[in-house]
């Protein structure tokens, strides 16, 4: 519709809507993937990875973008598991030590070149798979979502209908596209209004703010500690941050106090609740609520339904707590090659099972209160302390571990790991920490490590979380990473 219209700006080059297209039907038809099958991209924000994500839809294949701060040992497992016909190495990738076949940043314009421009045209329903993407699970493993090229279309839908983005936004994203509000919330909801999206491999304060009013950027995404890196700046006080329309923000939980900030600015900031298995949105608080609401994640999105189950099955009144369950077509159908995970999941009426606490007002709009889970998110980033913990357990002076969250000033929460030594062993927190490193994305590793005489269990011998939370999550944290 929009040819000569600029699709993606990176490190200072415009790429036009006409360009994109013709290089992702290259690539599409350079690549030799068939329907069904899974392509793989490691690496951060750029034009190889948009292109890679529309030539997979186009091909009838599955986009399968991998977390570039995982470590090695975690990237083997998903690409075992996914099992792709190819991996794409970004910029500044290397494949050492991945299964299977890869194609080097050096050959990826080779390979576009050698592609041809002609349509594509292969048959893709909505249920169809598009993507999977992989989120830590709760067993020490992680799990892929599987989403579909129906799910992302009505996310899209619902954002547009609590967003309106016009033809001409400039959209920032800086945040990561291996995870799914960067890809779902901002490029893919772009891209169909033609607007233009900025990518960036990183987030970084400064470049921000030059960006914005370089750029005249209209829509960012970003998690609560991103737009509290911004805040707490010194350029604050006197950026001209006229030109932003839309501040879109998740991922963890978002503290009143920065709400109030941006809105002393006289910016709206939107907030909304989802997760990677409902693409990502099921709640939304809307601009014209955002002051009269705000530390709520509001309502459910418009062709998605949420209530909140009481722990005895029933539903939970106003201002009663009770587990987020999401339906609608926005949720995914299961995580590859795992049904027990998926029947786990979902309930016995197909509404998907969040594992977040939630109460809601008298008005319908719903404030996330808790997690049954034990997900730590910190900047933005889920840590299952399970992963954690299964990789403690294999270093020999380790008897028995705990990862619990505890508050952060800089990232929300972060990781405190409590240690119970085997006897007569001699290992310090430093050693145990070092161990990790390499092992587990660098996010994952706790901040603090503190070896205790014992864990709390129950009569079964289950480990008690709450109560190592009331011990050892407030107050003084040792052994500082």
């Amino acid at each position: 519709m929009t040819p000569e219209r600029v699709a993606l700006t990176y490190r200072g080059r415009d790429r036009t809507y006409r360009e994109l297209r013709e290089r992702t039907y290259r690539l599409a038809s350079a690549l030799d993937v068939g329907r069904g099958e899974r392509i793989a991209f490691l690496g951060v924000n750029q034009p190889a990875m948009v292109e890679t994500f529309f030539a997979a839809g186009l091909l009838g294949a599955v986009f399968v973008p991998l977390n570039a701060r995982l470590a090695r040992p975690e990237l083997r497992f998903i690409l075992e598991d996914a099992q792709p016909s190819v991996l794409i190495l970004g910029e500044e990738q290397d494949g050492d030590g991945l299964p299977g076949r890869h194609l080097a940043a050096a050959d990826y314009e080779r390979v576009i070149a050698s592609g041809s421009p002609e349509p594509i045209d292969e048959p893709v329903r909505q249920d169809d798979v598009c993507l999977i993407m992989y989120t830590s699970g709760t067993t020490g493993r992680p799990k892929g979502a599987m989403l579909t090229h129906a799910n992302l279309t009505w996310n899209t839908f619902n954002l547009l209908v609590d967003v309106p983005l016009a033809h001409d936004e400039v959209t920032l994203v800086s945040a990561p596209l291996f995870h799914i509000a960067a890809l779902a919330q901002t490029l893919v909801p772009t891209v169909l209004k033609g607007g233009r999206v900025i990518l960036e491999p990183s987030f970084d304060v400064d470049r921000t703010f030059d960006l914005i009013e370089a750029e005249r950027v209209t829509v960012m995404f970003g998690v609560p500690s991103m737009f509290g890196f911004l805040a707490r700046s010194p350029r604050w006080a006197g950026a001209d941050l006229s030109s932003l329309r839309h501040l879109l923000c998740g991922g963890a939980p978002v503290p009143e106090p920065l709400i109030r900030m941006y809105q002393d600015r006289g910016l709206t900031f939107l907030q909304g609740y989802g997760m990677t298995e409902t693409a990502p949105g099921a709640l939304f608080l809307g601009a014209e609520h955002s002051i009269a609401k705000a530390g709520s994640a509001g309502v459910p999105c418009f062709f998605s339904d949420v209530r909140l189950v009481a722990s005895d099955g029933s539903a939970a009144g106003p201002g009663e707590s009770g587990e987020v369950y999401v339906q609608g077509p926005n949720v995914t159908p299961g995580y590859w090659r795992r049904p027990e995970e998926t029947a786990k999941a979902l309930s016995a009426d197909g509404w998907f099972r969040s594992g977040d606490v939630g109460v809601a007002d008298e008005d319908g709009y719903v404030r996330i209160s808790d997690r049954l889970k034990d997900v730590i998110i910190s900047g933005g980033e889920n840590i299952y302390p399970a992963e954690v913990e299964s990789v403690l357990y294999e270093h020999a002076a380790v008897a028995e571990c705990a990862v619990i969250g505890v508050p952060d000033e800089k990232w929300g929460e972060v990781g405190k790991a409590l240690v119970v030594a085997r006897d007569g062993s001699t290992v310090e927190a430093g050693e145990l920490l070092t161990y990790l490193d390499g092992r587990l994305a660098r996010f994952k590793i706790p901040k603090y490590l503190q070896f205790v005489a014992e864990l709390p269990k129950n009569a079964a011998g289950k480990l008690l979380k709450a109560p190592l939370r009331e011990l050892y999550g407030s107050g003084l944290h040792d052994h500082r990473r």
